[in-house]
């Protein structure tokens, strides 16, 4: 629809993130009000903070204007590409899985939705697919680049399958983006456990990756970052403290797959995990915390996952928010530097 602006990739990128901005802000009032007249609020955890026990009830499922906000706009300001459709699949897959996980707290009024297994095999499922149709389809080389120090090749064991004119599947590097997409999808879905945390992180975070897309002339997937930041910008409005709506597993699933298929993508597995820094010390401290629990009975943190320790530790739900964002700014920022550094001499 714009390609008369095809000749300006920066001024359609921003496009792209200012009309999903709009486009959320536009249709999520009506989404929260449908939501209350259903009834449909989030469960809070029995075990999390004594402050949280007010925002039982609160409406729940944002994720579902964000996905539709961002899939509209990617696909009216591109010229959609297969990098496109394979984003957008995997990403509404996942929010898909967690739509189904919402949807299953909020019959059964408690805060556990599927089971961890269920959501795991899910998971695992559309990163499989994801990949072998991304080394197979779009091209994408089975390596994994450590900027300035080394690219393994994660190709040298592979097998094809004689179906389809041969599927190639690299095992090693199927089982390596398996794990970072399965964990980022679980990490950004850990995060989100106060008003404006994923969301705001998140933000930082697509800014980032839609310049490092840009950067590579992949405008396409730029674009799509652009429209996941511009989202996450429309949703902070109403997800700021006091959130008038949580995003849901629905919404922090999509953007944990979308995370890290933005990484192979653009080939930077291992400095999306720079990046996304945040998101993996939340996920660390909670599988540090459960593993040390088991051996001594002993907790290393006051509450998992790391949010809500500085939480106990007195720290306003606001503060927490704010000096998180900051650091993963900064996590951000330095991801990009060191990805920059090296293009610069690959160019």
């Amino acid at each position: 629809m714009f390609s008369i602006f095809a000749q300006y990739p920066t001024f359609i990128t921003f496009l792209a993130a200012f009309i999903t901005v709009v486009v959320t802000i536009a249709l999520m009032p009506m989404w929260i009000r449908f939501l209350k007249s259903s009834q449909i609020g989030q469960q809070v955890r029995a075990d999390g903070p004594e402050s949280h026990l007010v925002k039982q009830g609160t409406p729940t499922m944002g994720g579902v204007i964000m996905l539709i906000a961002v899939i509209v706009c990617t696909l009216l300001v591109g010229a959609p590409s297969p990098e496109t459709f394979l984003l957008l699949g995997a990403t509404v897959l996942a929010g898909a899985l967690g739509f189904v996980d919402d949807a299953s707290k909020v019959a059964h009024e408690r805060s556990l939705g599927l089971t961890p297994k269920a959501k795991l095999i899910g998971q695992f499922s559309i990163a499989t697919v994801f990949t072998l149709v991304a080394v197979n389809v779009i091209g994408i080389e089975p390596t994994v680049d450590i900027p300035m120090v080394y690219t393994f090749d994660l190709g040298i064991l592979e097998t094809t399958l004689p179906i389809c004119g041969g599927i190639v599947i690299p095992w090693l590097y199927l089982l390596f983006v398996d794990i970072l997409l399965v964990g980022m999808c679980n990490a950004v879905n850990l995060t989100d456990g106060l008003d404006g945390l994923a969301s705001g992180t998140v933000m930082i975070v697509m800014i980032i990756m839609a310049a490092i897309a840009f950067r590579q002339n992949l405008l396409e997937p730029a674009i799509f970052s652009a429209t996941l930041a511009g989202a996450c910008v429309g949703f902070l409005w109403f997800n700021s403290h006091p959130a008038d709506i949580f995003v849901g597993d629905t919404g922090s699933l999509a953007l944990g797959m979308a995370l890290g298929c933005l990484a192979v993508v653009t080939k930077t597995e291992f400095v999306v995990i720079i990046i996304g820094g945040l998101f993996v010390a939340e996920a660390l401290s909670v599988m540090i915390q459960v593993f040390y629990y088991k051996k001594t009975k002993k907790r290393i943190f006051l509450m998992a996952p790391l949010h809500h320790h500085y939480e106990k530790k007195g720290w306003s739900e606001t503060k927490v928010v704010v000096r998180f964002w900051i650091i993963s700014g900064v996590l951000a920022a330095a991801g990009f530097a060191l990805f920059f550094a090296e293009s610069m001499f690959i160019i």
